[in-house]
């Protein structure tokens, strides 16, 4: 490598339960505008100016398409420590507790906070984090309800398909799969039925204009399947905008779970429920009621630092924003 300077992106690494997290912790001076404003705004101008941050991180050679990035922050309460805008290989999210919990650890990994509890800022609103020895953090999540109960969607090649959808820091239809094998030893085939058949749902549900509250698109779909006898009182797999699934339990798709299991009243505060993942990791939960019907999910996992690293941008590199024809020659 030569001596020439490149612009930089500094990032950090992890995983919750598996789905990893890429923290952007630095950037090149002439992006501005990142810490002024709210994080809603700030998501705007992201997704509009400075989109190449976003592909350069996530998408190959130096990312994949499971991978969630997450860029720090200001936040504009100044209760909170932090400020973070999620996104992932197709666009932006709203909310992202695997992704809280990661970025808790890489801010206690960077000394910027000690264990115990902090406030974290997103674009839908304040979270908790308290964050103990070993990786292990507990989010309080944002306010989590089901809208519509048992909703029937015509899937082609499948069928009517019932579910609810809830909200859980990103909207989510869910709906039960005994069809289905979720054993524990994943087999090779299990993931691609799972992803085809969520990928349908998700293209039935808009082209039948299902909607959540306000018309919020549902992007998320949670596939249940039966427990896995002494690890969880549930196991699921979930389909990410991207066409992705998520490696952890999902944090906001585990919120819009327990909304809907309250809604039931299958789930009481003070009870605990355990929701795994497709790949058998553990969230562990319970929930605070609210005002009409509504709870607060209290979500507890585990992630691991293990990255840091400067991502390297050269004009003379052709997929110097990833490979994405749209992005390789302007920003």
């Amino acid at each position: 490598m030569s001596n020439t300077e490149h612009r930089k992106l500094n990032v950090i690494d992890s995983h919750t339960g598996g789905e990893p997290t890429r923290v952007v912790v630095g950037w090149p001076e002439d992006v501005t505008g990142l810490d002024t404003g709210s994080l809603m705004e700030r998501r705007g101008l992201l997704a509009e100016r400075y989109d190449w941050i976003r592909s350069a991180c996530i998408n190959e050679p130096r990312g994949h398409d499971a991978m969630v990035g997450a860029l720090l922050c200001q936040p504009v309460n100044q209760d909170c420590v932090a400020g973070v805008i999620f996104f992932n290989n197709v666009g932006y999210l709203n909310g992202c507790v695997h992704g809280t919990i990661g970025l808790a650890v890489t801010l206690l990994h960077m000394g910027r906070i000690g264990l115990g509890k902090h406030l974290i800022e997103t674009p839908v609103g304040i979270v908790e984090v308290d964050i103990a020895a070993e990786g292990a953090v507990t989010v309080t999540n944002v306010p989590s309800y089901r809208h519509l109960h048992s909703a029937e969607v015509n899937v082609p090649g499948y069928g009517v398909i019932t579910g609810d959808v809830a909200w859980g820091g990103n909207w989510f239809f869910l709906t039960q799969a005994d069809d289905f094998d979720f054993a524990p030893e994943v087999k090779s085939d299990n993931i691609p039925e799972l992803t085809t058949y969520s990928a349908a749902i998700v293209q039935a549900l808009a082209d039948q204009g299902i909607t959540g509250a306000d018309g919020g698109v549902i992007d998320h779909v949670e596939v249940f399947g039966a427990p896995t006898s002494g690890v969880s009182d549930s196991r699921s797999f979930v389909l990410c905008p991207g066409l992705q699934y998520d490696r952890s339990p999902c944090g906001t798709g585990t919120s819009a779970k327990l909304a809907c299991l309250h809604a039931d009243g299958k789930l009481k505060p003070g009870q605990t429920w355990r929701q795994a993942s497709i790949l058998d990791t553990v969230f562990t939960c319970q929930v605070e009621e609210l005002e009409n019907g509504r709870i607060t999910p209290i979500i507890s996992g585990t992630a691991f630092v293990n990255c840091e690293a400067s991502l390297l941008i050269q004009d003379h590199d052709p997929f110097r924003y990833g490979i994405r024809p749209a992005l390789q020659m302007n920003h």
